[in-house]
């Protein structure tokens, strides 16, 4: 993989992680799934999981291996959403270093191209899954409704500007599914 495509996705989904679907899923030869959490599973200043991201981890878990990697070095938020989702994490993850993303994998026990690394942001998620040659998905952020008039992605739109600058193809690839 060139320099400047280790910004871009293997796949984009115009809509959030619940709008990625276990027929996507098995499209694509996926046996397991490390998931970003902050505004890609919940709102930056959410504590607590919702029910539709309740049922989607339910749907998710039958067909696929799933481990959260957070930046957030929060045990007690981050901990507390892997606690109600049942699910193992790592916290502190500093991405795009990919130390924590090679525990998960490690845990994992699979392929690392048989391992979709899912967040909402180019220069952490999808940077530290290509390092590592996984299959990686960029999502739409998951923002809190009282901030969306303040936050209308920001970093994210830097984040699309400068990887095109630098080669990588992310404008007009979003996949509806």
């Amino acid at each position: 993989m060139t320099r400047n495509h280790l910004l871009e996705p293997n796949l984009i989904l115009a809509g959030s992680v619940l709008t990625l679907t276990p027929d996507v899923i098995r499209q694509y030869g996926l046996k397991g799934l490390v998931l970003d959490v902050d505004e890609t599973l919940v709102p930056m200043t959410t504590s607590s999981t919702f029910p539709e991201l309740q049922a989607w981890i339910e749907e998710i878990r039958v067909c696929t291996t799933l481990w959260l990697v957070s930046n957030n070095l929060s045990e007690a938020r981050i901990g507390g959403i892997a606690r109600s989702l049942n699910l193992p994490y790592y916290l502190g993850a500093a991405k795009p270093s990919r130390r924590k993303i090679r525990a998960a994998l490690q845990e994992m026990n699979l392929p690392v191209h048989q391992v979709g690394m899912v967040g909402d942001r180019l220069f952490t998620d999808v940077l530290a899954g290509n390092r590592l040659g996984m299959f990686t998905i960029l999502v739409e952020p998951i923002i809190h409704p009282d901030f969306t008039a303040l936050r209308s992605h920001p970093i994210r739109n830097i984040e699309v500007w400068i990887s095109e600058i630098l080669g990588a193809s992310i404008t007009g690839k979003a996949i509806r599914h």
